[in-house]
């Protein structure tokens, strides 16, 4: 049996999803549904139970049995990197991870866990050491918590595997509101006012050019499963494309996709002449918590045999368009 935790939110449900397309169904799906957005996710899915966080939370620290359980993958978070209750941020991300990494130490499950890109801060090294971690906020902090007691734990007798998520976009987001990707809200934007608004220049960077790795959640579900297939592999790795790409990028990706002549594309420069891009001022709340640059180091995850290719921006976007476009 295998536990997907946060299984009805965006990354979780497109792991479900990628099990079941390789013929895995015994999950149980552990989830707060709270937002009833979130039950879309699980539509046409194959699982064979559902458990609320907190019943599952308790009937896992009371030692009730699920059966076998072969492994866990944690993908239930608070997510909101602006959130301002910090204990109610770690509860969530750190005391609930640590104990469910107990957990499949007891049961003797592969225990494979969604960290974040965000526990590198402002910094521009993106490596998975401890000189380039600077948390931001509560939600990287709690994140980075996690990932230090892990190293702390210095290899615990089971596979244990944390991926560092960069910017992750795609299908089953719609329930994440401000928190959903920007390939997500420029679809919405162009469809409501017919432009996208993008950042002004910031740390150096022109309008729009600040630049991240964007990473489809495609690729981040094969890395799962690649993981759980290689059950010797253990550590922390990052998960992104190792390309940073603008946000001019996504924008002039979102607008081509939606729009009428695909045979001749915008270029950026076109997007901007034809109204459909504004550079708006970055919120005050974001000043000095804001990654305006992200990339991920990959030597360690192509160091444990993962080299299958990553969608770009360009090809990622359009595939999320059309998946918007045939399902909404």
């Amino acid at each position: 049996m295998i536990i997907v935790t946060g299984g009805a939110g965006f990354i979780g449900s497109n792991i479900v999803k990628g099990l079941n397309d390789i013929g895995e169904s015994d999950i149980i799906v552990v989830d707060n549904l709270v937002n009833t957005e979130k039950i879309k996710n699980l539509s046409g899915l194959s699982i064979v139970d559902y458990m609320d966080k907190q019943e599952f939370y308790e009937a896992m620290l009371s030692g009730t049995g699920f059966g076998r359980v072969s492994a866990v993958l944690h993908q239930g978070a608070c997510s909101d990197t602006m959130a301002t209750d910090g204990r109610y941020v770690l509860h969530n991300n750190f005391t609930y991870s640590k104990a469910l990494m107990h957990f499949c130490v007891k049961n003797k499950a592969q225990f494979l866990y969604a960290s974040s890109a965000s526990v590198y801060g402002a910094g521009t090294i993106f490596k998975e050491h401890r000189e380039h971690e600077s948390a931001l906020n509560a939600y990287a902090y709690s994140k980075l918590l996690f990932d230090n007691y892990i190293r702390a734990q210095k290899g615990p007798p089971i596979q244990c595997v944390g991926l560092r998520y960069f910017n992750v976009y795609g299908p089953r987001e719609q329930h994440k509101d401000r928190m959903a990707s920007v390939a997500w809200h420029f679809r919405n934007q162009i469809l409501a006012d017919g432009k996208v608004k993008i950042f002004q220049g910031s740390d150096g960077y022109a309008d729009g050019e600040q630049r991240r790795d964007f990473v489809s959640v495609e690729d981040i579900v094969k890395i799962n499963i690649f993981f759980m297939q290689h059950p010797d592999k253990s550590g922390i790795y990052n998960a992104g494309t190792g390309k940073c790409q603008s946000f001019n990028d996504v924008a002039v990706s979102v607008i081509n996709s939606l729009g009428q002549d695909k045979q001749d594309p915008l270029t950026l420069e076109g997007a901007i002449n034809q109204g459909k891009i504004q550079y708006v001022p970055m919120p005050a709340a974001l000043h000095g918590k804001y990654q305006s640059f992200t990339e991920a180091n990959l030597d360690h995850l192509h160091s444990c045999g993962y080299e299958q290719p990553f969608l770009t921006v360009q090809q990622g976007v359009s595939r999320y368009m059309d998946y918007l476009n045939k399902n909404s």
